[in-house]
């Protein structure tokens, strides 16, 4: 019988990894777990190579409760320990980096790796447990070993007749730790934290109907046995190679990592490199919701199968955090602080690497059935749009698959639609002018005058649409984007020929005064233009630079000079040569003049959707008056 001190120079460790290893105490049982796993794989290894002339088998790992005893098992059947081997890996190296654990995170130790980075794994227990015992035998042909502790620098080392090998770890829960021996807690920590670890974990049994018998009568009833109920998948999706992986394969496996998600993925992505840096992973396009802030369901972050986090800001680029899935890594630094994460260099080259992938991937959709990826493509714009503006890398080959819907429901790539435009909407100054609407409906009025000329116009509706136009013009020489209700459409491209106005010039200045006198000034600007007799008397537009930049203030960046608060300002085009224009020339009566101009205004703003509330009613009253 050994009896010793642990050997640790700061006596007051015990406290510390109750009080400061982690807000959440609930990660003893992943470090306990993991370290089994470990055993049996460092087995498995040992007799691959013929160095432990032992059978491998089949092992697992069993999470058992006893709540009369207040004590809760972990056992493995892997490598096991000598006494010798518990006096060197649990008395002595466990504590080689107290000290250093001590002055380095005494005040902030939170992070989830901190324990197994000072090869302290194995104490988290004492979060939880007052006692802690490991009852081991090793692969080698040594007694087993009955190592007791209660927390204390204090221990005791025995003999034991356990004859089967592995480890038995028992912890005897504190009594501020009581709620680690309901079954469903256990349960949630082993799902949440150990679902695809690669050994099999038992916790109970459960009942699996036998197979009915061919020659079964009309009355047989069902017959069960009892089996050991396996809480994990050792061989998930990701650790398998694709080759080897049908689409229902992946779409089970999502259902298997997100099993209140009814809805199938759009597509999925695997990942899979070993140089220079090891990732597996999978992950998924979902069907995008309006609500892109509620997501629940993020990217999950392994370590060789070991659930850490799903927080992946700055290993997953930050426009892939709408997509769902996970990603293995062996070579994320997990032990150290979030600001240090964003700095290595490994995690910056695995960022990169997954951004081209995602890239790869979607070219080859695109590629392979274009049809499919226009059919989807509503549901992952978001996405790429603000890849484009926010991953200069992913923007390099966005243009091989970014699309631009027209409002008819044609896809163009840019490329494609400015070979379709070029001949019709290049103005007299050789710009090329996209047109594009953000709401088909609102906007319908002045897509309908643009479809009437022959032009195309792009249905642009996400809401980070002004921020990508600014970037695609700042890229593409001669390019402008023009919303369609911007100006009237022979100024968005204006063209070498001359309306002639029917009105002298005189006129002009004066329907210019009578209309100024009454539209409100503080909102709209008037603008006498000789258009086309066919175009609307009156129409309203928003100036393109002032509400792009509002827009771009309004979801962040670009908003110079806070035009996020300037109010909405207005453009009133009146059209010189209606007959409307010359009818209000030519009233006299003051109020029936007031009367057109009012009643042409808000047919003018009804078309824009501006006329709202008392304005409204106001404006239908007046109409009805009119009908009597």
């Amino acid at each position: 019988m050994a009896l010793g001190k642990i050997n640790v120079s700061v006596e007051n460790i015990f406290p510390l990894i109750k009080k400061f290893l982690y807000s959440d105490h609930e990660i003893f049982l992943r470090e306990l777990v993991s370290n089994a796993t470990d055993a049996t794989l460092k087995l498995k290894h040992l007799t691959s190579i013929g160095e432990a002339k032992v059978e491998y088998g089949h092992p697992m790992i069993e999470v058992k409760i006893d709540k009369e005893g207040k004590k809760l098992h972990i056992i493995d059947q892997g490598l096991g320990m000598t006494a010798d081997e518990v006096e060197k890996y649990i008395n002595q190296i466990a504590f080689s980096g107290a000290e250093e654990f001590l002055e380095k995170y005494k005040d902030s130790a939170k992070d989830s790796g901190v324990i197994g980075h000072f090869g302290l794994g194995f104490y988290s227990a004492f979060m939880v447990a007052e006692k802690v015992e490991i009852i081991t035998k090793s692969y080698k042909d040594e007694p087993a070993a009955h190592w007791t502790c209660d927390g204390s620098p204090e221990f005791s080392l025995v003999p034991h007749d356990k004859t089967e090998r592995g480890s038995e770890i028992i912890l005897h829960i504190a009594e501020d730790s009581l709620e680690f021996l309901e079954e469903h807690r256990i349960r949630e920590l082993l799902t949440k934290y150990n679902k695809f670890m690669p050994i099999p974990i038992k916790f109970g049994t459960k009942q699996e109907a036998l197979p009915k018998p061919e020659d079964a009568p009309e009355d047989y009833k069902t017959e069960y046995q009892e089996v050991d109920n396996i809480i994990n998948n050792p061989n998930p999706a990701w650790t398998k190679q694709p080759a080897d992986l049908t689409e229902e394969d992946y779409k089970a496996f999502y259902h298997e990592l997100y099993p209140m998600q009814f809805e199938e993925p759009l597509f999925n992505i695997h990942l899979n490199v070993d140089y220079p840096f090891n990732l597996t992973g999978i992950l998924y396009f979902p069907k995008m919701t309006a609500d892109l802030q509620l997501q629940k369901d993020k990217i999950q972050l392994y370590q060789n199968q070991v659930y850490v986090t799903d927080n992946v800001e700055g290993i997953v680029p930050e426009f892939l955090g709408m997509l769902k899935g996970l990603i293995d890594s062996p070579d994320i630094p997990l032990n150290v602080s979030r600001s240090y994460l964003q700095a290595d260099g490994n995690v910056k080259k695995i960022s990169n690497y997954i951004t081209r992938k995602v890239a790869d991937k979607l070219k080859s959709l695109f590629n392979e059935n274009r049809a499919d990826f226009e059919q989807k493509w509503n549901d992952i714009k978001i996405v790429l749009e603000y890849g484009m503006l926010s991953e200069p890398k992913f923007y390099e080959k966005a243009g091989d698959f970014v699309l631009y819907p027209t409002t008819d429901e044609k896809y163009f790539t840019l490329s494609e639609l400015k070979e379709e435009i070029t001949a019709n909407q290049t103005d007299k100054n050789g710009k090329l002018v996209v047109l594009y609407a953000s709401n088909k409906e609102a906007q319908h009025s002045y897509i309908d005058i643009a479809l009437a000329k022959g032009y195309q116009v792009v249905l642009l509706d996400s809401p980070i649409v002004s921020h990508l136009i600014q970037k695609l013009e700042a890229d593409n020489e001669n390019l402008t984007f023009a919303r369609v209700d911007a100006d009237h459409i022979d100024k968005l491209i204006e063209k070498d020929e001359v309306q002639i106005s029917k009105l002298s010039e005189d006129e002009q200045t004066n329907l210019k005064s009578v209309l100024e006198a009454i539209v409100p000034k503080a909102n709209y600007t008037v603008q006498i233009e000789p258009l086309d007799s066919s175009a609307a008397p009156f129409m309203i537009t928003q100036p393109e630079f002032m509400r792009r930049m509002k827009e771009m203030s309004a979801t962040g960046g670009g908003g110079m000079f806070g035009m996020g608060n300037f109010p909405d300002m207005y453009n009133l085009v009146v059209n010189a040569n209606s007959n409307l224009a010359t009818t209000i020339l030519q009233t006299e009566d003051q109020s029936a003049k007031e009367m057109l101009v009012k009643q042409a205004l808000d047919l003018a703003r009804i078309s824009q959707g501006l006329l709202k509330g008392e304005e409204l009613t106001a404006f239908i009253k007046r109409s009805f008056e009119t009908l009597k």
